[in-house]
């Protein structure tokens, strides 16, 4: 007889509650087999790709495209037995073998239905001249309209539903099919109307309340520092020459990481956390490197895990896969959790420095400023030099003033002399 399971959101990232679901890409009487992709959501930090533990027939979609679903609720419910036999498909026990997922069970939570005009599903964009689009049939259960993240927003911009076209080139939806759609049919504000409203969700929903919940629990203390980085500059030039650097993008801001990480190093307050709930400064023997990164869905902070232990070609070659895979839209939920030290860099947005606020559960951020050609003094006399300004914010809970002013100047006197890292 049949064994039918039921689906749940899995909890796919510390402290998650809820997600939008972005596509389901199967129907009622699709067969699946174990670990196959069967949902897309969005959660606060990243889009995820769902697998389904189980092998089976699938019975029923519980979710549509847009619906935002808390964890543990249903999604999809399986026929695992489809055949009536008293095995699982593929001769696996149905309950002791396949539960990799977080929230597996039988708990049923209510859902919030919210409308959404665009869901990022990145995929490659063949290269060949799209022919004009099709309508999409929208109405057909399971349909996942496939564009690319820029396309996506372009979307969004415009007011145009990407599940009512069908993509030009093989299936994904372009740039011109949604300028094409737009075009009969643009966006039109109510006469007199100089306002717009946008739902706050995702990323800029997650990223408001850890910020407002930082900026209010912990006591923000900044302090600036302006360094002569013309060493370090030259350096970099003389580095891309060698045969280690091969290959790999050495900027700026790899020195400040290997910098953060060597003054961490002696100064280990700015690289703990506060425990509320246990009463306990927990101080950390690695540093888990936290990147600012502004990417199409908003603010992201992936981490280098074990920064620490990483020399500067691997913090370099490191720092390019993450802020490319960040811009994408592609991090992990996992990559962006539990660090430990975090560097903004706003220089990259010719911004000189700025007051940034501390990630939640770390004790303190560095903000690496835009290097500009500035005159300095050097032994007395003026000269043109490369410049850039530091800004330090830390928890007063956890780093007093002279920790807070030792650290910003170890990084900074590492910035400007790179040589007196091998006497850290």
């Amino acid at each position: 007889m049949p064994d039918f399971k039921q689906f749940l959101l899995a909890d796919t990232a510390e402290g998650l509650t809820e997600a939008e679901i972005l596509g389901v890409r199967v129907k009622p009487g699709d067969e699946v087999t174990v670990n196959q992709i069967v949902v897309e959501v969005e959660t606060a930090k990243a889009a995820v790709e769902l697998p389904i533990p189980w092998a089976g027939r699938i019975t029923e979609v519980l979710v549509e495209e847009g619906q935002t679903v808390e964890v543990g609720a249903p999604i999809l419910t399986v026929d695992v037995d489809p055949g009536g036999g008293s095995a699982s498909v593929n001769g696996s026990a149905p309950d002791e073998e396949m539960k990799p997922l977080v929230g597996y069970g039988s708990k049923t939570v209510a859902t919030k239905r919210r409308v959404r005009r665009g869901t990022p599903v990145p995929e490659p964009e063949p290269a060949r001249r799209p022919e004009p689009a099709q309508p999409a049939p929208a109405a057909k259960s399971g349909y996942v309209p496939l564009a690319k993240p820029p396309v996506r927003k372009l979307a969004k911009d415009l007011g145009v539903d990407l599940s009512t076209l069908a993509g030009s080139v093989d299936g994904v939806i372009t740039r011109e099919d949604v300028e094409r759609a737009a075009a009969p049919a643009p966006v039109v504000r109510q006469p007199g109307a100089r306002e717009r409203r946008v739902p706050i969700k995702g990323v800029r929903k997650a990223t408001a309340q850890a910020m407002v919940s930082s900026a209010f629990t912990a006591p923000h203390v900044t302090e600036f520092l302006t360094v002569d980085v013309t060493p370090m500059m030259e350096l970099r030039e003389r580095l891309k020459k060698h045969p280690s650097f091969a290959g790999v993008k050495l900027t700026p801001l790899a020195f400040a990481a290997k910098a953060v990480c060597l003054a961490a190093k002696r100064t280990p307050d700015v690289n703990a956390s506060w425990d509320e709930a246990a009463g306990e400064i927990v101080y950390k023997d690695y540093v888990h490197l936290g990147i600012a990164a502004a990417t199409p869905r908003g603010l992201v902070v992936p981490k280098i895990r074990d920064a620490d232990a990483m020399s500067l070609p691997e913090l370099a070659v490191a720092l390019d896969g993450l802020t490319t895979t960040a811009r994408e839209g592609r991090t992990a939920p996992e990559d962006m959790v539990n660090g430990t030290i975090t560097i903004t860099n706003v220089g990259v947005f010719g911004v000189d420095t700025g007051t940034p606020i501390i990630n939640p559960g770390e004790a303190a951020i560095l903000a690496f400023g835009a290097i500009r050609d500035t005159p300095w003094v050097v032994d007395g006399e003026l000269a043109v030099r490369k410049v850039l300004q530091l800004a330090l914010s830390f928890d007063h809970r956890l780093v007093d003033g002279q920790q807070g002013s030792q650290f910003l100047a170890d990084v900074g006197a590492l910035l400007a002399d790179p040589a007196l890292a091998i006497t850290y």
